[in-house]
């Protein structure tokens, strides 16, 4: 689908490329697997939003003249076999082997979290609203004018598609949300957090989330609520 971020990956074990494509296509990416780094570095003359490479191939890839600037990339192989100064950069992270499936998408979330836009509207932390999202019980932590963040069970984590409708029953307010990345939360890994920003919306909808978010009560830094 056109709305699912495309990921390329550019690993020669064709077991290991499909059980990466199926963690990836499992949590709403798009995986484009290319065998050879020729075949991969073809690829990046296409829009792509991340790509994964075997730390062999990391040199043709490189050297392609198409490739997206600065885009995020995961090597998997030994790091200590690679010189990362002449490899991608700042916007590389190392994985070794064997890949692990929750090691492997914190990763991949980590690199797209460094990718998204900068924010225009001040981010609120709020009380732990209930929400449901796509019918899936779930909790605001956040939100802006411009979206929120969810936080679910992990056990929902392949739950939420590209977009998806977030309802908030207290507030009376129920808006479309497109998924723009996810995240284990370092202190609840039993948990999973979904960053949204609200999308085709109609104009007295966005103003209801407009008027929740005005309204909501904030958590300052010492856990007390501030009531707007």
């Amino acid at each position: 689908m056109a709305d699912q971020p495309r990921v390329i990956v550019s690993l020669p074990n064709a077991t290991e490329a499909a059980g990466i494509s199926a963690w990836l296509r499992a949590d709403g990416f798009e995986p484009v697997p290319r065998p050879t780094a020729q075949a991969a570095a073809n690829e990046t003359l296409l829009p792509f939003a991340l790509l994964i490479a075997d730390v062999s191939h990391r040199r043709l890839l490189v050297d392609s003249r198409g490739r997206k600037p600065a885009a995020p990339t995961i090597l998997i192989g030994n790091a200590a076999t690679a010189s990362q100064g002449d490899a991608f950069g700042a916007q590389t992270m190392y994985l070794s082997r064997p890949v692990d499936r929750a090691m492997l998408m914190c990763f991949v979330a980590m690199a797209l979290l460094n990718e998204r836009p900068v924010r225009r509207s001040i981010r609120k932390p709020v009380a732990s609203f209930e929400a449901v999202a796509n019918g899936v019980p779930s909790h605001i932590v956040d939100v802006s004018a411009e979206g929120l963040r969810l936080e679910m069970s992990r056990e929902w984590r392949t739950a939420l598609p590209p977009f998806f409708t977030v309802r908030v029953p207290h507030a009376d307010v129920a808006v479309t949300v497109q998924r723009m990345w996810t995240q284990t939360p370092s202190t609840r890994r039993s948990s999973i957090w979904y960053g949204g920003a609200l999308s085709n919306n109609r104009a007295s909808v966005h103003q209801a989330w407009r008027a929740f978010v005005d309204t909501v009560p904030v958590i300052t830094g010492n856990g007390s609520l501030v009531i707007p």
